[in-house]
């Protein structure tokens, strides 16, 4: 399947929510204080946010006065212009090798799995990758990122549980300056804000980057579940209080009708989104294009 039909798949929730009710709302007359009010209710409803549906809906109303729109069709179109203006500001990820990605986020979204899919993707684009199990407060998480490790024939380093995350990722830039390797992946703990002594372990980390490979290109990029909606943003405000997070992979989009979550988070912070989850496979990992993702929003 190809990219833009696994986007439009996995969008289908959202743009048939979003198409069905503009489609009502404009059925029963013109553009008018009552339809306004009801589209900022329905882009809410998609989890674009409150401040962000405001806006949206205000640069729409400008608009349909100055370009005398009446159809549902330019209706949407408008929307799309819109957002994809929004968007344009914020820029794609650009990763340098050799690279360093330190995969963080919540108990629950995916980060292991995220980790395979994307050692998957760096392969397929001629990369060498492997990976550093990082997780050593969970039970099981390093032998669970082993099986994606032997999936994807990656090498893996690897310590015992309940050893420290900071010497697991030493190890791993020793090994990835030896061996040339062009992009280590990092797996990290779960964990909430409120894990005091985890998020200072990211400090940590951060800081043996820093020392023991400073040539290397370094991203933070924090995995968030696509269901989770709004909370979301609360997960990447906790997040940067530790580390400069550079962006964002959603995962789950395609269990979900609330994708308008990547436009709030792209308002609200400028973090580029850079994958997105696209399904369950080790290949429904695609990066991010945002005229795609409106297109197909719309």
């Amino acid at each position: 399947m190809g990219l833009f039909k696994k986007i439009g798949n996995a969008l289908r929730k959202t743009r048939e929510a979003i198409a069905r009710r503009i489609d009502s709302l404009l059925s029963h007359g013109e553009l008018d204080d009552d339809f306004y009010d009801e589209l900022t209710d329905v882009l809410i409803s998609c989890d674009i946010g409150v401040r962000t549906s405001m806006e949206i809906v205000e640069s729409l109303r400008l608009r349909a006065r100055k370009n005398k729109i009446r159809t549902a069709d330019e209706v949407k179109h408008e929307l799309k212009e819109i957002i994809k203006e929004e968007f344009e500001g914020v820029g794609e990820l650009d990763i340098s090798y050799p690279a360093i990605i330190t995969i963080v986020g919540v108990n629950g979204v995916g980060k292991t799995t995220t980790i395979g899919k994307l050692s998957k993707y760096f392969k397929i684009n001629k990369k060498e990758v492997t990976l550093v199990a990082g997780d050593t407060f969970r039970a099981a998480a390093s032998s669970q990122l082993t099986e994606w490790a032997e999936r994807t024939k990656t090498r893996i380093i690897k310590h015992d549980e309940g050893a420290d995350a900071a010497a697991v990722v030493y190890d791993g830039i020793s090994s990835a300056k030896a061996k040339g390797t062009d992009v280590l992946l990092i797996d990290t703990a779960g964990r909430l804000h409120t894990k005091t002594n985890l998020m200072e372990e990211l400090k940590k980390i951060d800081r043996v980057i820093n020392r023991e490979y400073p040539d290397s290109n370094k991203y933070n990029l924090i995995v968030l579940d696509a269901t989770t909606g709004q909370n979301a943003l609360n997960q990447i405000n906790a997040f940067n209080e530790f580390v400069k997070i550079d962006g964002i992979i959603l995962t789950k989009l395609d269990g979900t009708a609330k994708g308008g979550v990547v436009i709030a988070i792209e308002k609200e912070y400028h973090l580029p989104v850079a994958f997105v989850g696209v399904g369950e496979g080790v290949d429904d990992l695609e990066k991010f294009d945002y005229n795609e993702f409106i297109d197909n929003l719309f």
